[in-house]
């Protein structure tokens, strides 16, 4: 072998063995820093947010219902035969004005022969009572017929009670409804002859979610719309019902109408609007720091160089915020960026404080 070629191969072992020490050495330099760091990653860097008190007020918008202040059906209170029928379907009745009247031939006769007969117990109780003083009869037979007197006026009495009930009439003033018998029609209390509804001081049904029952106060204005108008409506709180619907978890409300009621019917529907007196301490964090779970809410609250789980509760929202009922304080630092990466009281450095992320 030729000294050239005896020289390139010592060459070539030369600069392996110096590859291999800058190796080695390089490899040395990498685990004393791993050991010097303790063998973790370097803590992630994230944006946080200074928890802050803001004023919000929250209106909420719900379907409503016009309602008469006062609604129902007409009845006859006994059965019999329809003579007259004045129902004008539509119209305006005042309170009394006849709807109504039954056969009551039958009842006027009975009350013609109760009355001949109380005029003769009248007549007999008069001589009985001549002689009860002279001594001609005995008081018990004076007493037997007085009482048969009593017996024929409260017979009279329930007869003239009976042709009364034969007189059907308006029980208030309101708008009379559709006509559902006609004259001749034998009714009994179970059929309905019509319907009326006050056409004054109408009010409007609601309902409210359970979280706002507490917002709910009587003498509270509300605003409310209807179908076909763009005209808004005023009306005042007045009662609601005493306790929440089971179902819908929710709280029926009334409002009495205020003004001018023009274009209002009852049964129509409404859409209410319903604005809450502010909130000059709520604490608002940006959406995004919210973490949904299957149970709840969780948002990471930086402490102590780590990132800590805490539950929370939320309110209201708008397009960025969301209101945080419990579980955060004035001053917390909730972290906004990075929240996919980060483990519960993992070690996070905070990059910058965001004031509207």
């Amino acid at each position: 072998m030729s000294i050239s070629k005896v020289s390139f191969l010592f060459l070539i072992v030369f600069l392996f063995s110096i590859f291999f020490v800058s190796c080695s050495s390089k490899r040395k330099e990498e685990a004393k820093v791993q050991q010097t760091q303790g063998g973790q990653r370097p803590a992630p860097r994230v944006d946080a947010f200074i928890v802050t008190t803001q004023t919000v007020s929250e209106n909420i918008e719900v379907s409503g219902t016009i309602v008469s202040s006062e609604s129902t059906e007409i009845n006859p209170e006994i059965s019999g035969r329809i003579i007259n029928l004045n129902v004008r379907e539509g119209a305006i009745v005042q309170k009394g004005s006849l709807i109504a009247k039954l056969y009551d031939a039958d009842l006027q006769a009975q009350k013609r022969k109760l009355q001949v007969q109380l005029d003769i117990a009248r007549q007999t109780e008069n001589r009985y009572n001549q002689l009860e003083k002279i001594g001609g009869i005995s008081k018990q037979d004076y007493d037997v017929t007085r009482l048969q007197v009593n017996n024929l006026r409260a017979d009279l009495d329930i007869i003239n009670t009976d042709i009364a009930r034969t007189v059907i009439r308006a029980p208030f003033t309101g708008r009379l409804g559709l006509k559902m018998v006609s004259t001749g029609a034998y009714v009994s209390p179970a059929s309905v002859i019509t319907t009326i509804q006050k056409t004054t001081g109408l009010r409007v049904d609601f309902t409210i979610p359970e979280k706002y029952t507490g917002m709910i106060k009587k003498g509270q204005y509300v605003n409310f719309t209807i179908e076909g108008s763009g005209r808004a409506y005023t009306a005042v709180i007045m009662a609601t019902e005493s306790g929440i619907q089971e179902n819908t978890r929710s709280l029926t409300v009334r409002a009495q109408v205020r003004g001018d009621e023009t274009g209002l019917i009852p049964g129509g529907f409404a859409r209410v609007k319903l604005a809450f007196e502010p909130d000059n301490a709520a604490l608002m964090v940006p959406t995004q720091a919210i973490i949904p779970q299957a149970r709840g809410k969780k948002v990471y609250v930086f402490q102590n160089g780590k990132a800590n789980f805490v539950d929370v509760e939320t309110g209201v929202r708008d397009s960025s915020n969301i209101q945080v009922i419990s579980g955060l304080s004035k001053g917390d630092t909730v972290i906004v960026t990075g929240l996919l990466g980060l483990k519960p009281n993992a070690n996070v450095q905070i990059k910058q404080i965001v004031n509207n992320p």
